[in-house]
């Protein structure tokens, strides 16, 4: 993490604080990356914050049916999945501080409670739970050299009990730095009934409301909207809701998230906010980014990759991998299509049937055995026909198990996550994760560097020696099985010296068949696709037979705001 600043820099920093009401999953978090973006794109620097109510320390011990993926940060952190959104959108790496729990502030204040800093008071949601948050809020605000700007979003909705310490913090500080130093943004939803063919805003009214009981009057109101808001709806919404007409803006569905900030320029929300802190800045330079979203929204080009994984029924189990294949494909001018493939389907119909008319293959991660042997073959018919193949942590494992099997003729290679007692463990525990018996945060997570091997496709991929890439994971290839491996033809071709860790394998008889043991999916942006998606999406293009250099530039086309 980068180091503070030694001043009081949180006095400086303008805080804009997104809430929601009405309904949970209104898009707070794209809403606020947006923003981010905007103001990014006028030269302010900018860091965001999610605040969550669950009692969890953190993500990391979450189901994903639940809660979709885990998002590691490059200091380690398991987070919620806002904080991809937040890096895919500003282009600044968070860390664990960008992500407050509701169980890690108790935990803080227990401790404290517990060491005697309280010299023997009365330890109280009011002030000792708030000064916690609000102390974590000023240290975000605080990192490297400070920021202009930190955007903090408030998980959950208006009235649940689980976030009122959070707004009480946010409505302390609000006090405190006044309208020029405060913004309250809040995210809510007009729903539109069909039977009357008109747009309601009685629950934005009771959602404001509801805000206000608790203290907090929003500055701007940011409308979810399946149709355009009449001037006459806007006025309405502003009197009820005790704001400016200028401040309330709509957000209706777009083809693509990364449109969404595109929409809030037009209808100069960034321009808004940064009147309201007093604050100048040049014209948002939003060229490259409109040009992306053009060739999102109209590529020339389509290439159908299949992800064979077992969460698929919650697709937010994967959002920063079906995110990298967007990037990806904007950087090809294509649209990737993703066939989504439940891995045991392959247990009951053949890999033949399941990828037909498919360009490519990615196992994804994951943890369990359900689902294995569908994933191996899945892996055996990409080796063998051959189809372009991306192996992503247990997809690295699975590939190894698979060639173990097939090729090394090692017939029980296994993994001693999925068995245990297997006399073949060509995938074993890290020898430091032996014995752990608690489950929070205590997998290799985060940045670790690692050493590629000159004249491999991953050496061609990344373009030089060593790359650093995110983590999340127990078990790692076996190194007793190393030299069997490589002798039947697996080329070991990224490895982490300190540990002597495989990191990539790939085979280099193959078109394009490569796997890693960290998350590339991770440091993905659509300004900056990670080289193993852009050329992985460039293969299967191939593939296809389709050209796969990288389109010219388009027309750059001028955003007008109002």
């Amino acid at each position: 993490m980068a180091k503070r600043r030694q001043t009081s820099a949180h006095k400086k920093t303008k805080y804009i604080f997104v809430t929601g009401g009405v309904v949970s999953s209104l898009g707070k978090g794209i809403a606020a990356a947006s923003l981010g973006r905007l103001l990014k794109a006028c030269g302010v620097r900018v860091t965001m914050m999610k605040l969550d109510p669950y009692i969890n320390v953190d993500a990391g011990t979450m189901n994903p049916y639940q809660h979709g993926e885990v998002y590691v940060t490059e200091d380690g952190a398991e987070a919620d999945l806002d904080l991809g959104h937040y890096e895919r959108f500003i282009d600044v790496d968070m860390g664990r501080l960008n992500n407050s729990t509701t169980g890690q502030i108790y935990h803080s204040v227990i401790t404290k409670e517990r060491r005697g800093d309280y010299l023997g008071a009365t330890v109280q949601v009011i002030p000792h739970i708030t000064a916690e948050i609000k102390e974590r809020i000023h240290k975000v605000a605080q990192l490297g050299d400070g920021y202009d700007v930190l955007i903090v979003e408030v998980g959950g909705t208006v009235g649940d009990i689980e976030s009122l310490p959070f707004l009480e913090a946010i409505r302390q500080i609000g006090l405190e730095n006044g309208p020029n130093g405060c913004l309250f943004l809040h995210v809510t939803l007009i729903p539109y009934l069909t039977t009357t063919g008109e747009v309601k805003t009685k629950p934005t009214q009771h959602s404001v409301k509801e805000l206000r009981e608790i203290g907090i009057q929003p500055d701007l109101l940011l409308c979810r909207t399946e149709h355009p808001l009449e001037q006459k709806v806007r006025e309405k919404i502003a009197l009820f809701c005790s704001v400016g007409r200028e401040d309330v803006f709509e957000a209706r569905n777009v083809e693509t998230v990364y449109e969404l900030p595109l929409e809030l320029h037009k209808q100069g929300l960034g321009k808004r906010v940064l009147k309201r802190f007093g604050m100048r800045a040049g014209e948002p330079d939003l060229r490259e980014w409109q040009q992306l979203v053009e060739r999102i929204k109209h590529p020339s080009r389509t290439v159908t990759i299949a992800v064979c994984g077992k969460y698929i029924e919650v697709r937010d189990s994967y959002k920063s991998i079906i995110e990298a294949f967007v990037h990806a494909g904007a950087f090809h001018d294509s649209r990737v299509e993703l066939r989504w493939i439940e891995a045991e389907d392959f247990e009951k119909q053949s890999a033949a049937e399941l990828l037909t008319g498919c360009a490519g293959v990615l196992v994804p991660g994951g943890f369990g055995t359900r689902g294995l042997e569908g994933k191996l073959s899945a892996v055996h018919y990409a080796r063998m026909n051959p189809l372009p193949f991306l192996g992503l942590c247990l997809g690295l494992q699975v590939a190894v198990i698979e060639y173990a099997r097939n090729v090394c003729g090692l017939k029980k290679a296994n993994s001693r996550e999925f068995a245990a007692s297997t006399r073949v463990p060509v995938i074993d525990y890290m020898p430091e994760q032996r014995g752990i018996r608690h489950k929070g945060a205590t997998m290799r997570l985060g940045s670790y560097p690692c050493f590629l091997k000159r004249g491999s496709l991953a050496h061609r991929v990344f373009g030089g020696d060593a790359i650093t890439e995110r983590h999340r994971h127990r078990f790692e290839v076996n190194n007793e099985y190393r030299d069997v491996l490589e002798a039947n033809g697996l080329q070991i071709s990224g490895v982490w010296p300190e540990g002597n860790l495989v990191e990539i394998i790939e085979l280099p008889d193959h078109p394009w068949f490569l796997a890693v043991q960290f998350h590339p999916e991770l440091k993905s942006r659509l300004t900056r696709p990670h080289p193993l998606f852009r050329d992985f999406v460039g293969a299967c293009l191939e593939q296809t037979g389709q050209t796969t250099s990288a389109p010219a530039p388009r027309k750059r086309v001028r955003v007008e705001a109002s």
